[in-house]
């Protein structure tokens, strides 16, 4: 059994990240959630124009430089400029222009003062505090610099980022392409959902956990549903998963079991074997080859074998696959303090599964309740983290700090 760190570090070191070859363009409309492909810059300054930060008055600064409540000044009101007007006048000695928040400042203004520190008279104002030269003004280009670096390669498009790009005009957008993950479950035992339940059958929930999980990523799932326990069917299916998809997901028939096929199917066809089972608990027998054009994951097929590995393991890969920066495909940990006692062999290290919550004091993490088998997926519903418990430590008490893997 590899540690589990240095089955992470094979696989990493097996998956090459998207190219440039793998770059498609996408009208903004869709770019939301799609993984950056080359950096994108605008031809705008931002701000466009100086412009006003607040409701007030465009002012000379030398007109006001001395005044105060006691010794106010009285500009000439010459204009009025709302958000989206293009300023007609020039502000001359003892003017000022009406302004308000975001609109252009017109040319001879150099300072806005807030309307709160105003008395508007008619046609003039008294300005009763001074502010301070370049007072509440936006200058043009001070936010961004046009033709620079706007966002750069390898980050997922978000609300922020999608603002950014509808800001700078950039209607079309490089994106690479999704990750293709091919998903199977092997297993004559299994039946899908809507099918009567016979003595001795298992619904096939892997399929619709990983598909789920696949896509929450923004990846592209292909479905070969069910496959059985048969040594030509699992190869024709392996050899087509193997030529359509980035990474191929099967769950089942990686154990020593008589009917357990896939490592040998996986020789036949050409697969490098480069991981054979981890000191990982649950998810010990965890197979994992490389293909010219693929990397084959032969997961478990108990339901919480086969997410853990995934979160753990395969996580990693396709993000990194991906094309997303080193810094957002790698797995983040954080230190929770614990609400209840977490017990392990400590034979191998023992993820448990829970949720982690942030409070006043900082994150802790609530064990699921119920038993932590492998085969229980009912406790995993609303899982949000993985404790972790090191190999030789049996017993990690309440109130103690534990290293949890965030899934989320």
């Amino acid at each position: 059994m590899l540690p589990v760190t240095e089955a992470e570090s094979i696989i990493l070191n097996l998956v090459q990240p998207f190219s440039q070859k793998e770059t498609e363009w996408v009208e903004l409309s869709a770019a939301y959630g799609r993984i950056l492909a080359d950096s994108v810059s605008s031809k705008l300054d931002f701000p466009h124009w100086d412009n006003s930060a607040m409701d007030g008055y465009a002012v000379r600064h030398q007109d006001i430089q001395d005044c105060n409540l006691e010794n106010p000044k009285t500009l000439e009101i010459i204009e009025e400029i709302p958000a989206g007007y293009r300023p007609q006048k020039t502000v001359q000695p003892r003017q000022a222009a009406r302004i308000f928040t975001g609109a252009c400042l017109p040319a001879g203004a150099d300072t806005i003062i807030m309307q709160e520190d105003t008395q508007r008279q008619g046609n003039s104002v008294k300005i009763l505090t001074a502010s301070k030269p370049q007072a509440f003004i936006r200058h043009q280009g001070s936010f961004y610099k046009a033709g620079d670096p706007l966002l750069q390669p390898g980050i997922v498009l978000g609300a922020a980022e999608m603002a950014v790009l509808a800001a700078a005009q950039c209607c079309q957008v490089p994106v690479y392409r999704r990750v293709k993950v091919a998903i199977f479950s092997t297993g004559n035992e299994l039946v899908e959902p809507n099918q009567p339940l016979l003595p001795g059958q298992i619904v096939d929930s892997n399929h619709y956990a990983l598909t789920a999980w696949v896509q929450s990523m923004n990846m592209e799932p292909i479905s070969f549903g069910i496959v059985p326990d048969q040594p030509e069917v699992l190869k024709s299916t392996i050899n087509q998963a193997v030529e359509i998809a980035d990474i191929v997901l099967s769950t089942g028939g990686v154990s020593v079991g008589d009917y357990d096929y896939i490592e040998q199917i996986l020789s036949d066809l050409g697969g490098d074997i480069q991981v054979r089972s981890v000191a990982i608990k649950p998810g010990k027998p965890l197979t994992v080859a490389k293909f010219p054009n693929c990397i084959y994951f032969g997961l478990p097929g108990n339901p919480v074998s086969a997410l853990v590995t995934c979160w753990r393991f395969v996580q990693p890969a396709i993000k990194k696959c991906s094309g997303l920066l080193p810094q957002l495909y790698q797995p983040v940990y954080v230190k929770a303090r614990l609400k209840q006692d977490l017990r392990s062999g400590g034979k191998r290290e023992t993820y448990l599964w829970g949720q982690l919550h942030w409070t006043d004091t900082g994150y802790e993490f609530e064990l699921a309740y119920g038993s932590h088998n492998s085969a229980n997926l009912i406790n995993l519903a609303q899982t949000t983290a993985l404790a972790v418990v090191p190999v030789n430590q049996s017993l990690i008490t309440e109130g103690e700090f534990v290293s949890v893997l965030r899934l989320n």
